[in-house]
């Protein structure tokens, strides 16, 4: 099978085989575009760690801390719940 440019080969199925070892596997090498934050307008309301299925808005404290880039896939569903828009999304690099 030829390969399409920009994509990638993933693992076959049967890898994650007990729970919570999904997170042995970094899956956000799919991404095409990161979330990014301003602090300055981020309340730490927390709607984004809510929403993320990817439980990839890292949280201390109360607080948000960071994005899980090894494990977010870039869906930007953290953006459109923002209330204070202080996620924006940017091309991978």
């Amino acid at each position: 099978m030829t390969e399409k440019p920009g994509w990638k080969r993933i693992p076959t199925a049967g890898l994650i085989l007990t729970a919570g070892n999904a997170k042995e596997y970094k899956t956000g090498e799919w991404r095409t575009q990161r979330p990014v934050i301003n602090r300055d307008l981020c309340s730490n309301c927390l709607t984004c760690w809510i929403n993320c299925p990817d439980s990839s808005i890292l949280v201390e404290g109360g607080k948000f801390k960071d994005f899980d880039l090894d494990h977010c896939k870039g869906c930007a569903i953290c953006v459109t719940v923002c209330p204070k828009k202080a996620i924006h999304m940017e091309p991978e690099r």
